[in-house]
């Protein structure tokens, strides 16, 4: 039923800012903005997904909305959409499963420097059901623009999105046996914690369990992302001369990558980007 993760949302304070700062960080210009219903919107869409970035800019029940997260928590993560073929198959599925979705509601979205439109018809699972994590579900009429590239050594598609979590079993009972995602990976270290990949259309949901962490046992966390790049080296060389504070590349935990990480620049999300050096099994 979930086909891949369609795109992530981060709220932003300041919509020009953030557009700036990603711009940056991935290399990429904006594929299209919009705005309406007191929120503006910029989207950045690589090759298997789009960020989101959204800001309140007038007064409505939405901006409102996100003037109050905003204040309680700053910049950040607020929700993840999926992709699905069928949203009135997969709406039947949420609410077989007792996600207790929201009617199906349809949607249009207009350019602001083209005049193209989009469309599409999403519902949303109830929060409390999924563990604190809003999650949407989207059938989207035709794909979007891509990005285009504005400097050398860009961002090349996501690598994985990052739930925090206090309860690995119940947050892989949700991603897995509920939601139909295959895992790929269950890791445990002493140093690290507990990690759980499950594999969304070409991409990773990575659940991460943290020794030590204090966090709600009934409330998960939208907590970071990572972006894959070709060469890290050249990225890395890229960024540092932009002015974005990164780490030196390293070898990931998952056997077959090099990581870094991203300490500012970022809307204040915990930032990895990966670079694959061997081709990784199918399980």
């Amino acid at each position: 039923m979930i086909s891949g993760l369609d795109h992530v949302v981060v709220l932003v304070g300041d919509i020009k800012a953030g557009a700036t700062a990603y711009q940056t960080l991935l290399a990429r210009a904006p594929a299209w903005q919009s705005s309406g219903d007191g929120v503006e919107r910029v989207l950045f869409t690589l090759d298997n997904m789009t960020l989101e970035l959204m800001s309140p800019s007038g007064y409505s029940v939405t901006a409102d909305r996100i003037r109050a997260v905003l204040a309680g928590q700053g910049d950040g993560l607020a929700s993840i959409c999926f992709r699905t073929p069928d949203i009135a198959r997969m709406h039947r599925r949420l609410d077989r499963l007792a996600l207790k979705p929201e009617p199906i509601a349809d949607a249009e979205s207009r350019d602001t420097a083209t005049g193209a439109t989009l469309s599409w018809r999403r519902t949303r699972a109830a929060t409390e059901a999924t563990r604190g994590v809003r999650l949407f579900f989207l059938e989207l009429a035709k794909e979007r623009p891509r990005s285009a590239a504005t400097a050398d050594a860009p961002m090349t598609a996501m690598d994985h999105v990052v739930v925090s979590t206090a309860d690995p079993e119940r947050t892989a009972a949700l991603y897995g046996a509920r939601l139909g995602l295959d895992m790929a990976l269950d890791r445990s270290h002493p140093d690290w914690g507990r990690l759980m990949f499950f594999r969304c259309g070409d991409l990773i949901v990575e659940v991460v369990q943290r020794p030590g962490a204090n966090l709600d046992q009934a409330q998960d966390k939208l907590w970071g992302l990572s972006w894959r790049v070709a060469d890290i080296d050249a990225t890395r060389a890229r960024l540092v001369s932009a002015g974005v504070d990164v780490s030196d590349v390293r070898t990931g935990r998952k056997p077959g990558t090099r990581v870094l990480t991203v300490r500012n620049g970022t809307c204040g999300i915990p930032t990895l980007l990966v670079e694959r050096t061997a081709l990784m099994p199918a399980s």
